[in-house]
Formats: C-alpha cells, structure tokens, sequence
C-alpha cells in the first residue's frame, strides 16, 4: 500500500510539472539550435505522468461516487430563547432551522454526525441521496425520514442518528493511525446547504490539539468544508472513513480556512458505545504522563532520555494497583511505542471502560510490562452538560449552553474560587471572534463588562446592553485560575 501511495503521489507531481510546459521548455532550451522544427513530440515521462492523473482523477471520481451514497443531510428544527423578550411575550422563544451532514456507517439506518448539529433539536430530517439514473447532471432530490438522536458525546463533539430504513449504502472505518501528512483525502457533505459537495485535499497534520492539556485530537486537512459540512465524512481514496468534519479556523477577512475533522479510530470508538449503551463511558488509569526529556532523565539518573515519565500515579487507580510508580518510563501501550506523553494520553483516551492495556515500562533500568484494566473516568461536567436544556440554557450570543452555579452544582466541581456565575458547559466554536481564546467547556463567567454575574439572568441581562461592534469582557475562572476574554459583539 505504501509503494503504490507513494507512486500515485509521484506521478501526480509528474502530471503537474508536464502539463504545466516545464518539460517542453527544458526540451526546447536543450535541442541543437541548427535542428529544424518539427512537430513536438510527447515524452515519455510526461506520457506517463497524464496517465498518472488521469488514473488518479477517476479514482477521486469513483470514490467520491460511491461514498456520496452513502453521505446524507441533515435538517433540525429547534427552540431557543429570545434574548431580551419580555416574559409571557410570543417571542419569548423563536424557531431555529439548521443543517448539516452524516455518513451511514450501518445499513439498517445508524448515521454518525456532529453532536453540535443534532443537539437540542425538537425535529430531524435526514435526506439520503437517491442513485442518478439517466444522463442528467442534475441530481434528484433524496428520500426524507424522520431521525432521532440515539446518543451524543460532548467531548468528541459525535453523536448517532437513527432513521428507520433498511438495504442503505454504507461508508466504513478505517484506522486514522495510519494517516500520514501529505496523503489525499476527500471531504464530502453539504457545505452552506449546497448536497453532495465534494472538495479534495491533503491531510496537513494528523494529530492537532486544539485545547492545551485536551486528549482530543483532530486531522487537519486542506479540503474545503463550512457550515453544513459539519459531521459529513473525510474518506481516503479507498473510500473510507478516516474523519468526521467537525469545525474549521478561519481569520477574520481572509479566503483561506483550515478543516479539522475527529479521527474514526476515536469516532468509531464513540459510535460503538452510544450505539450499545446510548452513551459514553470514558475510560481512564489515574497517570499523569509527561514527555521525557533530556534534562529530566539526567536529572532522575534515568538511561533513556526520550518517551514517557509518569509524573504521577494516582493512589488506590487501576495503574496503581496493577504496581505502576511515579518515575516510570513508558516504553509502549500495546506493542505501540511512545514517543511523547500526549501520544500516550490519545492512546489511552480511545479506551473504554473495563479494555485492559499492556504498558511495557522500565523501572531503574529492567524492562517490565504490565496490564492495567480501565476504569470509568469521573467527569461531572459531561452530567451536568447532559441535563442542561437548549430551551432554557442557552446562551445564542455565546455560542454557549450554560448553568447557574449553585451549592449542589460547585460540590461536584473542582474547588471555586467564586461559588457564583454561569458554568460553561458546552460550547459551539467558532461564535466569538476573540483574540484572547475562546471560551471552554468548565469555564465560570463571574463578571461581563465590570458587571457581577450571579447567573443566567444576569448574564442575559447585560448582554441586552450591548450593541454590535461594542466591545465585551468577560471575567471567567478557569482551572482556579481569573483570566479575561473579550470580543466584538456582532
């Protein structure tokens, strides 16, 4: 597979460099200048080359084909609070209609979409995409069904929609480890509602965080996608899913935009336990890696000076009690090696509840391994984000859902350093156009504009205040620490 991808991509470097006259131009610089002028004759290089492309060019259309039947749009239909209407007023809640898209990963009607496009929807309606017939280029419109949401994963930002069918085309997984920057994917969905939009392009990076310290990960790619594009699939030229489009980077008043899409080994992962159980647990060990440098192996008089240190082992966690000790060094997870603590972190963050794990380390110089079994990872935010209503939570002028904090709600949280405000528990990216980072999932909003915000209604209240183009700063709490976020308010 290796020797024909690296083919593919030489010869579509060759087609470029021969369609684009530079072979004929060194041809024509190198011929004797007395010889008489004769019809141009095609190289076998650059011969060799167009067919290289154009081998290539129907493959892409072939994938794109084949997987576009499988690739459907998504309408919702929800409710939102009208910010600023007064109470027992008709407006006080209005109608949001959106879209997106999904890829069919079972035939009996399982689809994996974005949570963000499916969440606090009061109606779903799926179109899948009818076969062409005839010669016409205009596509017929697809069947509708009724879907409903199966279960959703905040975190991954991945949910699972049903629609009753059977006999539907599907789109596999494949394994996003085996991606390599450089390597042609193909984005397809309904990018600003337009349906079965294809665009190709290049995996740029294949593990970017987005969030420091986050265990999630995400494939940069240059293929294009925008709103609607979100929870289609990126597929390989083999035709299988190696992403879910999720988000894209895009500055301010500039063309170009980057896509990020979750790695199928991680969406895979989320499908298969919402499907059995309609939810996520997550599995975790009680380690603290961290990348094992030059400085600190001669400082701990280790013989390694690369891979993974556990700063630290939780007392009474499943490393613990399977004999795992601060100090050790992290050789491989298993059979994999390590290379850095965040490449452990992702390692295991695709684990679920009750999977064991074999870790080869080295303690004071002797190679040991040991198998740990995963256990659930206590994530109040993920509950409380679950029992949050759209309806009544949130925040559209945030792009946040959020929820008063209170004496029940700061006992479940890590310690406070204001018990008042609004916590963040769910975030749509991309809303603020801040300089200063975007709001994230756990934030505290304690204070807007100098304003004390002892909740929803304050926060509501006092961005009624606020015309567009005005600036705004927020005074949040972040892992215990005070930082401000300010933006222009559209």
């Amino acid at each position: 597979m290796k020797k024909d991808w690296m083919w593919t991509r030489a010869a579509a470097l060759l087609a470029v460099v021969a369609t684009s006259g530079f072979l004929p131009a060194i041809a024509a610089a190198q011929a004797p200048a007395a010889r008489p002028a004769a019809a141009p004759a095609a190289s076998p290089v650059a011969s060799r080359a167009t067919d290289a492309a154009e081998a290539m060019s129907s493959a892409v259309e072939a994938t794109a084909a084949a997987a576009g039947a499988a690739v459907v749009q998504i309408f919702t239909m929800s409710y939102a609070p009208t910010e600023g209407a007064a109470a027992g007023t008709a407006e006080l809640v209005r109608t949001q209609r959106a879209s997106g898209s999904g890829a069919i990963v079972d035939a009996s009607g399982y689809i994996v979409t974005n949570a963000h496009v499916v969440r606090g929807a009061q109606r779903i309606r799926v179109e899948v995409p009818t076969v062409p017939t005839g010669g016409s280029i205009l596509a017929a419109r697809g069947k509708l069904f009724d879907g409903k949401v199966v279960g959703l994963d905040s975190e991954t930002d991945l949910a699972v929609v049903k629609i009753e069918a059977t006999g539907l085309p599907t789109l596999a997984f494949g394994d996003s480890e085996e991606l390599r920057a450089g390597q042609v994917v193909i984005a397809l969905g309904s990018p600003l509602g337009f349906n079965n939009s294809v665009s190709l392009g290049v995996v740029s990076a294949v593990a970017r965080q987005l969030e420091p310290e986050s265990p999630m990960v995400y494939i940069q790619s240059d293929a294009a996608i925008s709103s609607g594009s979100s929870g289609g699939p990126l597929v390989d030229l083999r035709g299988r899913i190696v992403g879910i489009n999720t988000l894209v980077a895009q500055r301010e008043n500039a063309g170009e935009s980057v896509g990020f899409a979750a790695p199928s080994n991680i969406a895979k992962g989320v499908y298969e336990q919402i499907r059995k159980s309609g939810g996520v647990r997550r599995g975790d060990i009680g380690i603290r890696p961290q990348t094992l440098t030059a400085d600190l192996a001669a400082g701990l008089g280790l013989s390694r000076d690369h891979g993974v240190v556990l700063a630290d082992v939780l007392p009474g966690g499943p490393a613990a009690l399977a004999g795992l000790r601060p100090g050790d060094v992290v050789v491989s997870l298993d059979g994999k090696p390590m290379e850095n603590g965040r490449q452990l972190q992702v390692g295991l963050y695709r684990r679920a509840v009750g999977d064991t794990v074999s870790l080869d380390i080295v303690r004071d110089g002797q190679p040991q391994t040991l198998r740990v079994t995963m256990a659930a990872r206590r994530d109040s935010l993920s509950d409380i984000s679950a029992a949050a209503d759209p309806r009544e939570n949130v925040i559209a002028r945030l792009g946040i859902l959020g929820v008063d904090i209170n004496q029940t709600i700061a006992r479940v949280l890590p310690p406070l350093r204001i018990v008042a405000g609004v916590l963040v528990v769910s975030v749509t990216p991309g809303v603020l156009d801040s300089r200063d980072g975007e709001l994230a999932a756990g934030d505290v909003i304690h204070v807007i504009n100098r304003q004390p915000v002892a909740g929803l209604n304050d926060l509501r209240t006092a961005l009624l205040g606020v015309k567009s183009g005005q600036p705004v700063v927020l005074h949040i709490e972040r892992s215990g620490t005070l930082m401000y976020v300010s933006f222009v308010a559209d």
